[in-house]
């Protein structure tokens, strides 16, 4: 019978072993079609984006290649520097835009958060000084209920025997009275005092959004300032231009032979010299922006950028001080990046 008993365990022992090893067989079959899986969403992935790469490549080499033609094109290679330098007038004049843009936004989240936290500490000093005008008035009463219980003490002990006797248990009361209304105000102090701590050690608040006013403000100054840098060009066409390589390819466009390309550069060095010289006068961009505010028109009162026809009419001085109007829609045209650096 024992022998049967050690035959029939050891079988059984076998049989539990021979399944532990069929589940671990099994769980790292998963495993290895859970990583076999990874691997190929990996190779998929990266074939894509070999793919892309080589798509942006071809697209390049295509736009190499037809830059050297047109380069060892006579009728094309005037235009191909006329382009390029137009491109780079574009940029600059972005570079302006965007960084005036940038420094007035900065300025006025500056001046905002400034008023913010002049309004938060004023509120805070006259909860601080009420605080503490409580904190003196406890004070002089806790002195006040001080001195009383020390009268009633030395009048109390100045009585005969008698009169104590009489009056023990009426001062008794009028003791524990006057000594817990000393002990409410001590308490009533102590948090008072908690309170004034934790308001000191409040933090000013964090950077707030602009209002929808000081949005709108700044769009109008953004805009005052494109315009100011439009007025620049003696040429209107050449703003025109300039904008229109930031747009389109090399080649799209002709600008003529020799000669008129010539004359183009000559315009491009005159303003660009102009540009990089250019300092934004305020008075006269504060002067154009009230003009604008005058006329601007938004399209609910939650919008910040106005309607770009609104805001199509350039004003200028003349040297006699006469108003000059020029029709020029910067913001529907979406000059130098306009719409990209106003305010939502």
């Amino acid at each position: 019978m024992t022998s049967l008993t050690a035959i029939f365990g050891n079988s059984q022992e076998e049989d539990r072993g021979k399944s532990e090893k069929l589940l671990e067989l099994y769980w790292n079959r998963a495993e290895l079609k859970k990583e076999f899986a990874n691997l190929r969403d990996e190779t998929f992935r990266l074939k894509k984006q070999i793919k892309s790469e080589q798509g942006c490549t071809a697209r390049a080499e295509q736009k190499l290649d037809q830059l050297e033609r047109l380069l060892l094109d006579p009728d094309w290679v005037y235009s191909v520097m006329v382009f390029y330098q137009l491109r780079a007038l574009n940029e600059l004049i972005k570079g302006q835009v965007a960084r005036f843009a940038e420094q007035l936004k900065q300025q006025r989240e500056k001046r905002e958060h400034s008023r913010l936290l002049g309004e938060w500490d004023a509120k805070r000093r006259s909860n601080a000084r009420a605080l503490e005008n409580e904190i003196a008035e406890l004070q002089a009463r806790i002195r006040d209920l001080e001195n009383r219980l020390q009268f009633e003490r030395m009048s109390f002990s100045m009585m005969n025997a008698v009169m104590r006797f009489i009056r023990k248990r009426s001062t008794a009361r009028k003791l524990d009275s006057i000594a817990a209304d000393i002990a409410t105000a001590c308490d009533r102090e102590q948090g008072l005092r908690s309170d004034l701590a934790q308001l000191h050690a409040l933090e000013g608040p964090d950077t707030q959004g602009l209002a929808i006013g000081s949005k709108r403000s700044i769009n109008l100054m953004i805009v005052s300032f494109a315009q100011q840098l439009y007025l620049h060009f003696s040429d209107e066409n050449l703003a025109a231009l300039a904008k229109e390589s930031g747009e389109k390819s090399v080649g799209s466009v002709s600008y003529g032979d020799k000669s008129a390309c010539e004359f183009i550069l000559e315009e491009i060095a005159v303003v660009g010299e102009a540009l990089n010289t250019h300092e934004a006068c305020a008075e006269k961009l504060q002067w154009r922006a009230g003009f604008l505010r005058e006329h601007a028109e938004f399209s609910s009162g939650e919008e910040a950028m106005p309607e770009a026809g609104s805001v199509a009419c350039i004003v200028d001085l003349d040297p006699s001080g006469v108003v000059l109007r020029k029709k020029a829609d910067l913001l529907g045209e979406n000059y130098w990046d306009l719409r990209k650096v106003l305010s939502y």
